[in-house]
């Protein structure tokens, strides 16, 4: 994998989509973001002036928002069949807001007209498209989201920032490596393994029993990653406390399969795109009859000032 070196002070701004425009459909009121047909705008206009407020204070040179093509991709449910498996509505279809479905699209088209690629790959989620976009394009990156698995591609040596975005856009935690490990207690790198030992019921991973968060970073910060902690269970010297080793020997198939489908893929095969962040709309027609169907002229007029302020 080609690992580009820094070449610009400004940074690339990757923006895991779905998740800001969740925050902004279950932040805004439908009733406060609606067309005069009655249609909620909610999401659309919420994740627009949340891209808007980025643009306007981050100052990328660059903008790439990343999709989730597969939500829950197969190869992880194989691993670990409970993965996200409470958020299913049916067969694989995500449980998602009836009022949410029809925004996707138009906030599509918005990001289209203004000229901001928009992607998913088969097969990914939106995370591996931007752990892949973090480890191969020019430095530095911000990752923006409210998914914690991110704080895994937190990289300084590379230049990799994430924008965590759990209480907002406006509340912003910008973190850097020492930030993880103030957090968390276990360096960035070790994220994955971290997540995979404590659980996280909003993914559905069920974590060993009796670890918490606490111990998960003890055992990091003794013994290194999960392959680390196997091994060293194999070894009686190792000075595992006996409830713990327990703990930890009845979960050693979880621990295995878990670790993988909480590491963020950094090999993603990309389409082709132009992230250089456009300085007017690449189609202001279009943008304006979106602006003028959705009842968004203000947001859109934010979203354009943004560009060029």
């Amino acid at each position: 994998m080609c690992h580009a070196e820094p070449v610009t002070d400004r940074p690339m701004l990757a923006v895991d989509a779905p998740s800001l425009y969740f925050r902004a459909f279950h932040g805004i009121p439908e009733k406060a973001a609606q067309t005069d047909r009655g249609e909620p705008v909610n999401a659309v206009r919420g994740f627009m002036d949340m891209l808007a407020q980025l643009i306007r204070t981050r100052r990328p040179d660059r903008v790439v928002c990343a999709l989730d093509n597969s939500w829950r991709p197969a190869w992880r449910v194989r691993l670990v069949p409970s993965y996200k498996k409470h958020r299913v509505k049916h067969a694989d279809v995500e449980d998602v807001p009836a009022a949410l479905v029809p925004q996707i699209p138009v906030l599509l088209d918005v990001l289209r007209a203004v000229g901001i690629p928009a992607f998913g790959v088969d097969g990914y989620e939106a995370d591996d498209v931007l752990g892949t976009l973090a480890a191969t394009q020019p430095a530095p990156v911000e990752v923006v989201s409210g998914d914690r698995d991110l704080f895994q591609v937190v990289d300084d040596a590379r230049g990799t920032r994430l924008l965590y975005c759990g209480r907002g856009v406006a509340k912003l935690e910008d973190s850097d490596d020492a930030a993880v490990a103030a957090k968390y207690g276990v360096p960035a790198r070790r994220y994955a393994d971290f997540a995979a030992m404590r659980g996280d019921p909003s993914d559905g991973l069920p974590g060993v029993p009796g670890v918490g968060e606490k111990t998960a970073a003890r055992l990091i910060t003794r013994y290194g990653g999960i392959d680390d902690i196997l091994r060293a269970l194999d070894d009686p010297q190792a000075g595992f406390a006996p409830g713990v080793r327990a703990k930890l020997d009845a979960s050693r198939d979880y621990l295995a399969a878990a670790l993988p489908v909480c590491t963020v893929a950094l090999d993603v095969p990309l389409p082709g795109f132009t992230p250089d962040l456009p300085t007017a709309p690449v189609d202001p027609d279009a943008l304006l009859e979106l602006a003028e169907r959705w009842n968004l002229a203000g947001a859109a007029r934010r979203l354009v000032d943004s560009l060029t302020g």
